[in-house]
């Protein structure tokens, strides 16, 4: 075992098995290209001896990007069958693990927390007044796709942030903000891991209450418009699991968080160059993702003129914190009502956007589109020829987008009112959400890019609105 006690020979072998393991995580985001070269930055001991765990953080370099991601590494001597998916590889004779599936190891981490603890230069804290109980064991959270969270017991979440980006990660920002202010739709944030990227600080975790309740929205909403599917002859409305209660429950969630964020945090009046810099950034995006999918291109000119409309909007729009990613799948549903979660911001958006004030529409948008996506994926795989199946989930989406606009018009922010009232605006800006998402589904799902395609053609033909 006397090769555990030098960790860094361990590393330095270890790192040249990542550049084929990485790829194959769902955390991982540089999948779009090769890795040249895989390079450790810091590794720190959080358990010695045997088995042995590793903070690990490394540079993955790319062409010329390179990016920082923090790994879990386990070793042990001999590694337990349940643990073998987990293998990296054997480097001086012992396996070596990615180690957020092992429970026995992953507890040490909520210890740490609790006993606000510091090794090397990690910083393990836990919030003011927060009260934690150590020596539980932890399993992964399997649906997520750029970080990993781990639950211990019924009792809290950790939630570990696989890139890293120097300085306080807005989620964690956030909801220490929105804590302050005793907003009533988050998770209780009750501790943090911290540690140091490139001289400055950066955030490695973030713990919360665990809702065991609760579940997510999109589920909620998948499964209404799967009874809405089976009842074709009734109304919406008579539907059993109608879902437009939940809907605009929802939108005034929204609308509370937003004001709670302008409490904590303030807002600004756009100034006069916002519009011409929000119009290059959608019509740049837009000519990006035409020249790689093809079937965008004949929807381009439309597109453009509505994003061109934005030069128009009179009077002042508020900028402020938002949640920056904000879906179905964003929020949960527990006995108290909703819960916004992760409001890290979209994971591909550059550092300087996911912390830039930005218009509280661009939530809106988003929601929108997820209703849009939870109605029309239930067409894929079934013939797209089927009108009365088209009508069903057009029928959903409207009637829900409009409980949802309703719900937030009813506890909006002054600033923003109804968001039906700024309809250019919240256009673009669901339009502009709808080009990423024809990016993204041409790059992982091809069989889902009918779905914002149709979107795009109804809502610049007119025919969709909130």
């Amino acid at each position: 075992m006397s090769d555990l006690t030098d960790p860094r020979e361990l590393v330095g072998a270890l790192v040249t098995e990542l550049p084929e393991w990485l790829p194959t995580q769902r955390w991982f985001a540089g999948k779009d290209r090769p890795i040249t070269a895989v390079r450790p930055l810091s590794t720190t001991v959080l358990m010695a001896g045997d088995p042995l765990l590793l903070h690990l953080v490394v540079e993955v370099e790319q062409d010329d990007r390179r990016e920082p991601y923090q790994l879990l590494i386990g070793s042990q001597a001999h590694l337990p069958e349940y643990l073998g998916s987990s293998w990296i590889g054997t480097e001086k004779g012992l396996p070596c693990y990615e180690a957020t599936g092992d429970a026995d190891l992953t507890s040490k981490l909520l210890d740490l927390i609790a006993g606000d603890a510091r090794i090397g230069s990690l910083r393990f804290a836990r919030e003011p007044g927060a009260e934690l109980r150590g020596g539980l064991r932890a399993r992964p959270v399997g649906a997520e796709q750029s970080n990993t969270s781990l639950v211990f017991g019924h009792h809290y979440i950790l939630k570990l942030f696989r890139k890293l980006t120097p300085g306080e990660n807005p989620d964690l920002r956030l909801h220490r903000a929105l804590h302050d202010v005793g907003s009533k739709h988050i998770a209780d944030l009750l501790g943090s891991i911290t540690g140091e990227l490139d001289g400055e600080p950066v955030t490695i975790g973030m713990l919360q209450k665990f809702v065991s309740d609760a579940v997510d929205g999109w589920a909620m909403a998948t499964t209404s418009v799967r009874d809405l599917m089976a009842d074709p002859e009734l109304p919406p409305d008579e539907v059993g699991g109608d879902f437009a209660g939940e809907a605009q429950r929802l939108g005034q969630a929204v609308a509370s968080v937003h004001s709670d964020l302008r409490r904590a945090l303030g807002d600004e009046i756009a100034d006069e160059g916002e519009f011409d810099r929000t119009v290059k950034a959608m019509r740049d995006r837009l000519d990006t993702v035409s020249r790689a999918v093809p079937q965008l291109a004949e929807h381009a000119p439309a597109l453009r003129a509505a994003f061109e409309k934005l030069r128009e909007a009179h009077g002042p729009v508020s900028m402020q914190y938002i949640h920056g990613d904000l879906h179905l799948g964003q929020v949960l549903r527990c006995v108290t009502g909703w819960l916004l979660i992760d409001f890290e911001g979209e994971p591909a958006a550059p550092a300087a956007e996911r912390v830039a004030l930005r218009s509280p529409l661009r939530d809106v948008a988003g929601m929108l589109r997820s209703f849009d996506y939870a109605a029309h994926q239930m067409l894929i795989g079934h013939d797209e020829d089927d009108p009365r199946l088209t009508e069903r989930a057009l029928e959903w989406a409207r009637r829900n987008r409009s409980a949802f606009c309703d719900g937030y018009a009813k506890a909006a922010p002054e600033t923003v009112g109804d968001p039906r009232a700024h309809g250019d605006l919240l256009r673009a800006f669901e339009l502009d959400k709808a080009v990423y998402e024809v990016a993204y589904e041409h790059a992982n799902r091809p069989e889902w890019l009918t779905v914002p395609l149709a979107s795009i053609a109804r809502i610049t033909a007119g025919g969709e609105q909130p």
